[in-house]
């Protein structure tokens, strides 16, 4: 018997997965819970087991196509078996003409294709000769090579010279929703500070040097507790103040910024944190972390430093209510007790959802950083 198999929802929110490769081809056995296709989701690449053992009688797309949660991903069944399918479900998106026109696009305003005109509609002519654009110029990304506003626009920024045009990666296209939702959503204020470095590169050290990381969510962890608003998030017209404490951190993989999740880090030590930070670093960099390791933090922490980064303007992540940013300790001239002397500080900058946190708030809480950090 032939059984259809739907992409599932892996990951929190997941609309759609990029197919990457499929483990096994049409025609060739697969097991129980075997690897069957590899797709990439929201910022991580993820390997999908087939829920059925037999024969692979069809691929739901190829490599390179999108497909959305719940459209046919795969059907295994008997050796030879012939499958039909028994009722319409969505399957990989594909760019195909429309058959009707919109409001903007009745029948007819196109160039039909062989006319030697370039295919864009009216506004998008008038949009190109307002900006001095040749369309024969531009290579349209629409529908038949049709070329689209964005195309126009494109071209403009290009300045005439070269230019590469290249679509999104998934990653890259999550990274870029998700940031431009939390930039409307939430209304950050950035507070900054500095704090004398020596007391943690000295600590760090003599503990046999643990990452930066972990040494700075040892220090912060408490303070989530003591001042429960940035340990929270807005939902509707109520405060989540959150009674766990997980704390993500950035790492700057090859696939754009992913933000790797410390679970219960009250309860951990520096060297069990260190270990925890460490083992999701390099399956972030590897591109194997889970869904459940990249979502759900409390709090977030993003190392700037190890870019060569000083202060910053973090944007808060949703379902948080703040963010710390810990820049590169550089020599400089500092005062300490009341002579100029050269010393080595952290740059800090603190990002804080002003709905729920006031800048007195902002101000005592970053205060506290610094006192845990120079402790």
């Amino acid at each position: 018997m032939a059984h259809e198999f739907y992409l599932p929802d892996i990951g929190e929110g997941l609309i759609e997965a990029t197919i990457v490769s499929w483990y096994v081809d049409v025609g060739a056995e697969v097991g129980l819970d075997e690897p069957l296709v590899e797709v990439e989701t929201d910022k991580a690449v993820v390997d999908i087991p087939s829920p059925f053992a037999g024969t692979v009688l069809l691929h739901g797309a190829e490599p390179g196509s999108v497909v959305a949660v719940e459209a046919l991903l795969a059907v295994v069944g008997e050796p030879g078996e012939a499958w039909q399918p028994t009722e319409p479900h969505p399957t990989a998106s594909v760019a195909v003409a429309p058959i009707v026109g919109t409001l903007d696009e009745a029948p007819g305003q196109v160039a039909p294709a062989g006319s030697g005109e370039v295919g864009a509609l009216p506004k998008v002519r008038r949009l190109a000769a307002e900006l001095g654009i040749d369309l024969a110029t531009v290579v349209g990304s629409g529908a038949a090579g049709r070329v689209t506003e964005d195309d126009v626009r494109a071209a403009m920024s290009s300045g005439g010279g070269p230019v590469e045009r290249v679509r999104m990666s998934a990653t890259r296209k999550a990274i870029a929703d998700h940031l431009s939702r939390a930039w409307r959503e939430i209304p950050l204020v950035t507070t900054y500070s500095d704090a004398d470095a020596d007391a943690l590169l000295a600590k760090r050290e003599s503990l046999g040097k643990p990452t930066l990381e972990a040494l700075l969510i040892a220090a912060v962890g408490p303070l989530l507790e003591e001042h429960p608003e940035f340990n929270a998030s807005v939902v509707g017209d109520d405060i989540v103040y959150k009674k766990f404490y997980d704390v993500g951190f950035a790492v700057d993989s090859p696939a754009g910024l992913v933000v790797a999740v410390v679970r219960d880090v009250l309860a951990k030590s520096v060297a069990e944190l260190d270990a925890e930070v460490v083992r999701l670093a390099a399956a972030a960099k590897e591109r194997k972390l889970t869904p459940d390791e990249m979502r759900g933090q409390t709090f977030t922490i993003s190392n700037i430093g190890a870019v060569g980064g000083g202060y910053g303007t973090p944007i808060v992540p949703l379902g948080t209510s703040a963010i710390l940013s810990i820049g590169r300790a550089e020599s400089r001239p500092v005062v300490r007790n009341g002579a100029v002397v050269v010393g080595r500080e952290f740059p800090l900058s603190l990002s804080y959802d002003h709905r729920i946190i006031d800048g007195s708030a902002g101000r005592t809480f970053m205060a506290a950083v610094v006192a845990a950090v120079e402790a």
